[in-house]
């Protein structure tokens, strides 16, 4: 019998992150999947600016950036007949995110998912993790000291000892079957989505190029893929429309839906007929084993939230494993689900929303969509700690924001598994060195005082600002967490030492 001590069943992009995560803090981590190689298709293609700086943080940012473009615009089409062109903002009815504001990477960024597997798998490789690739989990048991899993390699059978286990094995979930999970919500059963990947001639332009005859509802979208030659086609139908999965059946679609015939397919690559489901589990956390990504919510592609809440989640639970197998108590795993469940709640709603408006215009005063997933926050759960009588607009349990400061930017101190310890004030200097001693790197600290920032793009005093901290006022101390959200504001140092036993 082999050991690990975390093993990830499904190498998507929530266990190839979560492998990330754990990889770079030495824990050994195992991440399996019974396909023989990482999903073909561009599925997940839109990431998401909170999932940039995730990706900022595990040291994929560069690669993911180079190897993808900007989310194109849309362009709507009668016809040959180009009725409009808009941008995503457009589309949803909202203002750009400015950069200004602590968010260095305010732009939606358009990947096919298959290269962000092969991106995350890279990492993980480099990080020193193991990915088994045609190796399937058939069954485990669990007790006091871990999780015993039977694992199955080309009909073979072998068994795997690990401390924990985590299902990140998309929405037919094994792990959560096993459990007994429940898996509540609905299926719309007369819906289905035709997606795949092909390439085309007689297009122009890099859009989602939205072709129809006059009717959006009956539209036919083409996708340009960044870095390919290949489109990414999107067909809404009922159940009893959906055709032969072939090329020559989505062209047969493709030609009536747009009224044209200049436009041909060839060279499909990857093709699914997706059912649209809106549920979650009941419980992320059964004892030593937890549900992550799809295997813990599946909503509908509407808005691009899925891959990107997924990714969220690993990253949420890969400091926690890590701190528990390192020696903090066992109770930090319990806020993996005290935190993620209303935020994978939260996000239906979202999407289920985003697809039953269908490309029509919101409504006059309907609030605008979070799908850049920069608001969710942790607010009033159990790691948020925030002492001051009246909290800002910043506050404990919200993202931590970027900011250009005289000592560097923000975001390149937050970077790595460590705690972050921000002093606002000069004032605050011997309160910060109170609570790094004796931290060594758990803990990395800085002062920030009011000044003029070296970046032009930067106002005065942007730290100050973008947390909403008077410069005038009283100091504030301010703990981020290793994932980037605010754990502490205190303006003392016992909260935040009494914090840090996690």
């Amino acid at each position: 019998m082999t050991t690990t001590q975390v093993l990830i069943v499904g190498a998507g992009p929530t266990g190839l992150t979560l492998g990330c995560e754990l990889a770079r803090r030495d824990i050994d981590c195992l991440v399996v999947d019974k396909a023989p190689r990482l999903f073909p298709g561009s599925r997940g293609k839109g990431l998401q600016p909170r999932t940039l700086e995730v990706f900022d943080d595990l040291g994929v940012l560069d690669a993911v950036l180079a190897a993808g473009a900007p989310f194109p615009s849309f362009r709507m089409y009668q016809g040959t007949h180009v009725q409009w062109t808009r941008t995503l903002h457009d589309m949803l009815g909202i203002a750009p995110v400015e950069r200004v504001h602590g968010v260095p990477y305010p732009d939606a960024w358009l990947l096919p998912q298959w290269r962000t597997d092969e991106l995350l798998r890279d990492r993980l490789l480099e990080l020193g993790g193991r990915i088994e690739m045609g190796t399937e989990l058939v069954d485990f048991v669990q007790d006091d000291t871990g999780v015993t899993a039977t694992l199955s390699r080309n009909g073979t059978l072998d068994r795997v000892h690990a401390r924990y286990l985590v299902g990140a094995d998309g929405g037919g979930s094994f792990v959560r079957k096993a459990l007994g999970v429940g898996f509540e919500g609905e299926t719309f059963e007369t819906e289905r989505t035709l997606i795949g990947d092909v390439r085309a001639e007689g297009l122009t332009g890099t859009y989602c190029h939205v072709l129809t005859t006059g009717d959006v509802q009956e539209r036919f979208s083409l996708w340009s893929m960044p870095g390919t030659d290949y489109y990414q086609f999107v067909a809404s139908m009922t159940a009893d429309e959906v055709p032969e999965l072939t090329v020559a059946a989505v062209q047969k679609i493709l030609d009536e839906r747009s009224g044209r015939s200049d436009i041909r397919l060839f060279d499909l690559n990857w093709i699914s007929v997706y059912r649209v489901n809106v549920r979650m589990v009941d419980r992320f956390r059964v004892d030593r084993v937890f549900l992550a990504g799809d295997a813990a919510h599946v909503h509908s592609s509407a808005g691009g939230q899925g891959l990107n809440t997924s990714i969220q989640d690993a990253y949420n639970l890969g400091w926690k494993l890590a701190a528990v197998l390192s020696g903090v108590p066992d109770g930090l795993l319990d806020t993996y689900e005290d935190e993620r469940f209303p935020i994978a709640a939260q996000v239906l709603d979202v999407t289920t929303h985003s697809h039953r408006r269908n490309f029509r215009a919101p409504e006059p005063g309907q609030g605008s969509p979070d799908i850049f997933q920069l608001k969710l926050n942790y607010r009033g759960g159990p790691l948020a700690v925030d002492m001051r009588e009246n909290p800002g607009a910043v506050r404990a349990g919200d993202r931590a924001p970027d900011a250009q400061c005289a000592e560097g930017r923000l975001f390149d101190l937050f970077r790595g598994p460590h705690f972050t310890l921000l002093g606002f004030g000069a004032d605050t200097a011997s309160s910060v060195a109170e609570v790094v001693r004796g931290q060594g790197d758990r803990v990395r600290a800085r002062v920030i005082e009011p000044g003029i920032a070296t970046d032009a793009t930067f106002a005065v005093g942007a730290a100050f600002r973008n947390y909403d901290i008077d410069p005038a006022g009283p100091g504030a101390l301010v703990l981020v967490r290793p994932d980037g959200y605010i754990g502490v504001v205190a303006t003392d140092p016992a909260p935040i030492q009494n914090y840090l036993i996690w």
